[in-house]
């Protein structure tokens, strides 16, 4: 590898790193703005209206078409636990 070439490849990467990193950043900015939906999702978990909706689902009361991931205990319980292991 020639020293031109080892300059440019160098480059290369403190191109990609520098964009990963931009990329981090952003994301963990948006984590901190959905803080305080975050904590509304985590009040809704287990409340009394999650089970009344997760029942009404069970029932076949809800419409085919709805978007249902929040009913899902597994689903919600792992993004939680997951948002919150950021320690934003």
């Amino acid at each position: 590898m020639t020293q031109i070439e080892r300059i440019e490849q160098m480059e290369k990467i403190l191109d990609s790193l520098k964009e990963a990193i931009a990329q981090v950043n952003t994301a963990i900015s948006r984590l901190r703005e959905l803080g305080p939906q975050a904590m509304e999702l985590d009040e809704y978990y287990g409340s009394p209206e999650w089970f009344d909706d997760l029942k009404a689902d069970e029932n076949g009361l809800l419409p085919k078409g709805l978007k249902r991931g929040v009913l899902s205990e597994d689903g919600i319980y792992d993004v939680l636990n997951e948002y919150k292991s950021f320690d934003l």
